[in-house]
């Protein structure tokens, strides 16, 4: 122990060699040492946070929290501790709170890059991105040879519209760290970069390398795939493209049987019967709108034509349908036995909880979650007043497009063609039910549709929100605002066609696809008959 540092020297040894052991990431070296250490003594907080932040690693956030929440009550001046808190509140999508603890962080602890780092990030995610701009600025200009802060910088300069400058970020975390395979991804995200050979090349090289990572790899391979494609090459393409896929779906598993089997529950829960029961409660404001449907379906087209109405907020994609949902002990078939003061106060919650995200005075404003269609009985029971938009776009466009697309924070369904289709399947089968239970609740934009015809696409769109039309939504590509998901470049330009054709090259390909579609692709845009 010669070699450690004198604060470090007297630490119980247990201790020192917990630490070390999670540093390597040996977490069951890690757990039995901070055991032993607070069965002897309940009150080690470093102890206790070194228990939290393993905690933390396997994803039991509940405990991880409760933990520092202790080690800050037997030591509130313990700002180590108080930091991982507000990680594990970012984590569990509680932005506003973890913001809190990290004001109190970064005042007793003002010159850690760390800390401001995630602040600059929980600042991004409730949409406070002068402020997020302005810490990221501060870290780089401190430590400037960190490629995964030039990485976060340009994600959020590309949100923002300043598209130069992200594209420019991101090759200064590339000239730092050339195998970087996210920033790689990032650039083919932007839809509108083409890469050079000098590119191709690099990346070719990087997935050859023998230190590349698999969460490198298939950013890669995703991204190579993007170039092919931009190339007229679709069978590298596609090569590309699945291999990407599969070793995505390796560290993500997904088991459609289970969508299948929650379709089935909602199904079943949501019957005429039970909304007729429930009418005339929950929370009466009507100030969400939600889109939704599959991702890569044209929502966030809807969205930017909704926020370019003088009326409307654009927001972004907000977890907390879901978060809400799952307190619910046995959802969905609960909902049928849920007091009706219950619906109304979740309703209200939901206001509540995504308060932050609201940054202007308009009276509406938009959730933009794919996923959110799986909860539509949900939403429909708390918020009845809400609208509900429900975009759709060709089935094998559609889903070739998510097939193409590595989601950030993981669509599990997306890296399957097989899976993909399952997926759709399901998502037309509930809203069909929706339909025939709910004649109306849900207004459908067919994205071929919002193409040939815009303007007839649009009156209807904003006469189902209950709005008058504005000539700005039209011209929806000239409105400044902040957009977060990969069509974030898309919709700053007018409507093009040639994005409903991008898998026709690939046809060859997509057999299991189709397959697993079945009468649903032959139907589109209409459910099957008898559903």
């Amino acid at each position: 122990m010669a070699s450690l540092p004198d604060h470090v020297r007297s630490y119980d040894p247990r201790l020192v060699r917990a630490a070390m052991a999670m540093n390597a990431n040996a977490l069951h070296e890690a757990e039995p040492l901070l055991r032993a250490l607070l069965k002897e003594n309940p009150f080690d907080v470093r102890a206790i946070r070194l228990f939290a932040e393993l905690a933390g690693r396997i994803g039991r956030y509940h405990d991880a929290e409760n933990l520092l929440r202790r080690a800050i009550e037997l030591a509130p001046d313990f700002t180590p501790a108080r930091a991982n808190l507000a990680l594990v509140l970012y984590r569990t999508e509680r932005v506003a709170e973890a913001l809190d603890e990290l004001a109190q962080v970064t005042t007793e602890d003002p010159d850690n890059l760390g800390n401001a780092n995630l602040q600059a990030a929980a600042y991004g995610r409730i949409g406070e991105f002068d402020e997020a701009l302005a810490l990221y600025a501060r870290v780089l200009a401190e430590a400037p040879n960190q490629p995964k802060v030039w990485m976060s910088y340009g994600h959020l300069l590309k949100t923002v519209g300043r598209l130069g400058e992200g594209i420019a970020a991101y090759r200064r975390a590339l000239a730092i760290q050339p195998g970087l395979g996210e920033v790689w991804w990032s650039l083919a995200n932007l839809k509108t970069v083409r890469f050079s050979d000098d590119d191709i090349a690099a990346m070719q090289a990087a997935l050859a390398g023998d230190q590349v990572s698999p969460e490198d790899r298939w950013h890669l391979d995703f991204a190579l795939g993007k170039a092919h494609e931009d190339r007229r090459e679709p069978e590298l393409a596609f090569a590309h493209y699945a291999a990407g896929n599969a070793l995505r779906k390796k560290r993500l598993p997904y088991k459609a049987a289970e969508t299948t089997a929650a379709v089935d529950a909602a199904i079943a829960v949501a019957t005429p019967e039970m909304f007729a029961r429930y009418a005339g409660v929950g929370c009466p404001a009507r100030d969400p709108i939600f889109v939704l449907g599959m991702p890569r379906a044209g929502s966030t087209l809807v969205e930017q034509i909704l926020s370019s109405h003088s009326a409307v907020e654009g927001t972004s994609e907000l977890p907390d349908i879901g978060i809400l949902a799952r307190s619910l002990e046995d959802y969905p078939a609960s909902l049928a036995a849920l007091d009706p003061a219950k619906l109304k106060d979740l309703g209200e919650q939901y206001l509540e909880r995504t308060r932050v995200q609201r940054h202007t005075a308009r009276p509406l404003f938009i959730d933009k979650l794919p996923n959110n269609w799986l909860h539509v009985p949900f939403i429909r029971l708390i918020l009845p007043n809400a609208t509900i938009i429900d975009a759709r776009r060709h089935p094998l466009s559609c889903c070739f497009s998510n097939f193409k697309q590595h989601f950030a924070r993981g669509q599990g369904f997306s890296y399957s063609l097989e899976d993909m289709g399952a997926y759709y399947r399901d998502y037309v089968r509930l809203m069909a039910h929706v339909d025939r239970v709910l004649p109306g609740a849900v207004h459908r934009v067919i994205y071929e549709r919002m193409v040939e015809d815009t303007e007839a696409e649009v009156r209807a769109l904003l006469a189902a929100c209950g709005l008058p039309f504005e000539p700005a939504c039209l011209a929806f590509y000239e409105t400044e605002r902040a957009v977060r998901t990969p069509s974030s470049e898309q919709v700053r330009r007018p409507i093009f066609r040639e994005g409903t054709e991008a898998w026709k090259p690939f046809e060859p390909f997509l057999e299991p696809l189709k397959s697993a579609l079945g009468e649903v692709l032959t139907a589109y845009p209409a459910a099957p008959q008898g559903w």
